[in-house]
């Protein structure tokens, strides 16, 4: 068929192909011819050479290249019908491939076709059958055989041939097909490229319309990485251009300025003053930073991470000191209410009689700290709404409840959240309005973000980084706990013990709340043993294998009594504390583990960021393999905070080869959270970084791996910031900004916009 002119990437696949054709289409999110031109080959098959049959894994839909061996035709006596059992090598290995008919007529079709000495793809899902794996009713193309012409055979035999992402209703041929039907009537200037000339020519890149072919219909092996080249660099650049804008319109905004005091007594002065400690280099060169840009006239955007205790809440309450010193407000927003607590406490505790402004005490330019939740009494949540509304109470605390109607602010000027990841857009934007002027933001998050990471998906912040942990810490041992070996879970509980004894304190953490089928509280979700957290974004990818005779995840309410029954912890003060209790509940489960009145917690995640109880010590994750590797650094992160050293226990009935298992050892060796932040891109294939919810069509990053690509994404944000500063609204560029239009919209936006 042929394409009328003029052709467009929007065009619908089933108007142009028709509705049945376009049908199977569809189910692998490809719905027009743009997402069928950018559903990209997996890899390519050389029809001379064959795959390796001994890596296929029972369960995966795979599409092989072999050699038939063989082809029989049997009636089947004890079930009736007939049988074809063909089978086909890679030269070393055998897989078999069974038809099942009601009758011998119904399979010669296939016997013909399946001549021994034929070469072909043969596709389905691997199974396994008296232990020999086979495809049951495959679907195979036959090279030189399945073509029109004995001419086109020939021709086909020295191609390449790509092996898509592809399905049972689609296989991978039939993919090429479909996209050969679309793509070869094509012209280069029926393909509109977003990529400005200049450009291409200077990164010595070719045309859009070159790449679709090289990538999809290659000669050669150096045709397909050229395409894939090209498609690289422009999913960096579209990207890298989306955040040079947001960077540009956040410079064109106006904020107020708010210098350090230096005309008198100031709180943070005071504040340096009165620290019992030392800052780290880290912390005074970030502090510089953003203080210098609290000063200017425009609003600071910047993230703040750091490792798992590396003092940000002092850097960051060092900003606001300064915010308040020049007249303003500041806002921290927390995720949860035990968390905006522990921060109403931790600041105050820092801050001394400097938070007791006007009060009995109090220094005399002091300001007050307020707290404002959603489950607070009335008449204390009044009293804290008037502080912050009347300027009384510089520096605001709290959950969403901040974003409420009724929550008003003199002066608003700096906006810090924390843990942007469990905020959206909106609901930050909601906290920025209550200011007269657009505030300063800063944004800090305890799980540290490689440095590629950083560039792609908070690319419209400027970065700032705490490595050093302060002086007094004495670190955290972490060890792996097979759950099958009785002699080591009573260890770990014996240690647990000693540790009590000693006069310190300990966590337990489970994935679940009780026994029943409710959802995990924070843990990964089950079935993300796998290593990818249960999600592979590449269409037609095998899902993770069920988790099936494994024993129910450990639940808190449910461990709480085992191990108040445990001899070895007898005597021993157990608390609980979980996300579905009242606040209220929850407030005084933490205060009690903070004051020393509980020795051990048997929690859910909600205390994996934020809480700070020096004399905890010791943590065991139960069910360790269903978190992921940057959440059990968070975890181990709450033990070992004060001068006693920390130990981690990681409970797993995982197999020693499992990737999980692996996840485990790499998390027990190093301590480093950027070391391990890496290793967990890398383990968990990054696939959409700009979110993981998919949308039906493919990931808006096919081809560009953030771990990978450095060099990439450097030069895509060279010329991006280059093009942005040239032509700030991309006016003389339309069809770059459809494209960013197009790529980075819904979810994807707003997962980028909580940077």
């Amino acid at each position: 068929m042929s394409i009328d002119s003029p052709f467009s990437l929007d065009e619908r696949l089933d108007r142009l192909l028709g509705k049945r054709p376009a049908a199977p289409l569809a189910k692998l999110g490809l719905e027009t011819t743009g997402d069928l031109l950018r559903h990209y080959p997996r890899r390519y098959a050389d029809p001379g050479t064959m795959t390796e049959i001994s890596i296929l894994v029972v369960g995966e839909h795979v599409t092989v290249v072999a050699e038939v061996v063989s082809a029989t035709v049997r009636e089947m006596r004890s079930r009736g019908g007939a049988m074809l059992q063909a089978v086909v090598s890679d030269g070393t290995d055998r897989l078999s491939l069974t038809f099942f008919a009601k009758h011998k007529g119904a399979l010669r079709t296939h016997e013909a076709r399946l001549k021994p000495g034929r070469t072909g793809l043969f596709t389905g899902v691997v199974s396994e059958y008296r232990n020999e794996r086979q495809l049951t009713h495959p679907d195979y193309l036959l090279h030189g055989v399945d073509v029109d012409s004995a001419e086109a055979g020939l021709v086909e035999a020295s191609l390449l041939t790509p092996i898509y992402p592809a399905s049972a209703a689609m296989p991978t041929w039939k993919l090429h097909q479909t996209v050969r039907t679309v793509l070869d009537p094509l012209t280069p200037a029926d393909i509109p490229d977003p990529i400005p000339a200049e450009v291409l020519e200077r990164r010595g890149l070719e045309s859009l319309h070159q790449a679709f072919r090289d990538i999809h219909v290659p000669a050669e092996e150096h045709e397909w990485r050229r395409g894939q080249k090209r498609l690289r660099y422009e999913e960096a650049f579209v990207l890298q251009t989306a955040l040079a804008l947001r960077r540009s319109e956040a410079a064109a905004l106006e904020a107020t300025a708010r210098p350090l005091r230096t005309d008198g007594p100031s709180l943070l002065s005071d504040f340096d003053a009165s620290l019992p400690f030392t800052l780290t280099a880290g912390q005074r060169e970030v502090g510089a930073e953003i203080a210098a840009e609290l000063a200017a006239p425009h609003p600071m955007q910047r993230l703040l991470q750091g490792e798992v205790g590396s003092g940000k809440t002092v850097v960051a309450l060092r900003a606001m000191l300064q915010v308040v010193d020049a007249g303003g407000q500041a806002a921290l927003l927390a995720p949860t209410e035990v968390l905006a607590a522990q921060h109403a406490r931790t600041l105050s505790g820092l801050l001394g009689d400097l938070a007791a402004g006007g009060m009995l005490g109090g220094a005399s330019h002091g300001t007050r700290v307020a707290l404002v939740t959603g489950s607070q009494p009335a008449a204390v949540k009044k009293k804290n709404l008037l502080d912050a509304a009347s300027g009384a109470a510089g520096i605001v605390v709290g959950t969403h409840a901040l974003l409420s109607a009724g929550v008003q602010f003199a002066e608003l000027g700096l906006v810090v959240v924390d843990e942007q990841h469990r905020f959206g857009v909106e609901q930050r934007d909601m906290l920025r309005a209550k200011a007269r002027t657009v505030p300063h933001l800063l944004v800090m998050t305890a799980t540290p973000i490689p440095r590629t990471v950083a560039m792609t998906v908070f690319g419209d912040l400027e970065t700032s980084t705490l490595r050093e942990i302060p002086a007094g810490r004495s670190g955290i041992t972490t060890h792996v706990v097979p759950a099958q070996k009785p002699a080591w879970i009573a260890r770990t509980w014996a240690k647990v013990r000693e540790e009590i004894d000693a006069g310190r304190q300990a966590y337990v953490v489970c994935p679940r709340i009780t026994g029943d089928t409710d959802e995990a509280d924070g843990a990964e979700e089950p079935g993300a043993d796998d290593g990818t957290l249960g999600l592979d974004v590449r269409a037609g990818a095998p899902a993770a294998p069920p988790t099936t005779n494994r024993r129910p995840l450990r639940a808190v309410l449910e461990v709480a009594e085992e191990l108040a029954d445990l001899e070895v912890l007898r005597g021993v003060r157990i608390g609980i504390l979980h996300g579905q209790m009242p606040p209220a509940e929850k407030e005084a489960a933490m205060a009690a583990f903070t004051a020393g009145d509980v020795d051990l917690l048997v929690s859910t995640t909600v205390i994996e960021v934020g809480v700070d109880v020096p004399r905890a010590t010791a943590m065991v994750v139960l069910d360790a393999d269903r978190f992921g590797l940057s959440q059990l650094h968070q975890l181990r992160g709450r033990v070992g905070r004060g001068a006693d050293a920390g130990l981690c226990f990681l409970v797993s009935e995982m197999a020693e080869a499992a990737p999980a298992s692996t996840r485990l050892k790499t998390l027990a060796s190093t301590t480093d959270g950027f070391e391990l932040a890496a290793a967990d891109l890398e383990m968990r294939s990054e696939g959409d970084v700009l979110g993981a919810a998919q949308s039906g069509r493919s990931t808006s990053l096919q081809l560009l791996r953030v771990v990978r690509d450095t060099a990439v994404i450097e030069q895509a944000r060279e010329d991006a910031a280059a093009l942005v500063a040239a032509d700030p609204t991309l006016a003389g560029h339309p069809l770059l900004l459809a494209e960013i239009t197009e790529r980075v919209t819904g979810e994807r936006a707003e997962y980028l916009d909580r940077s």
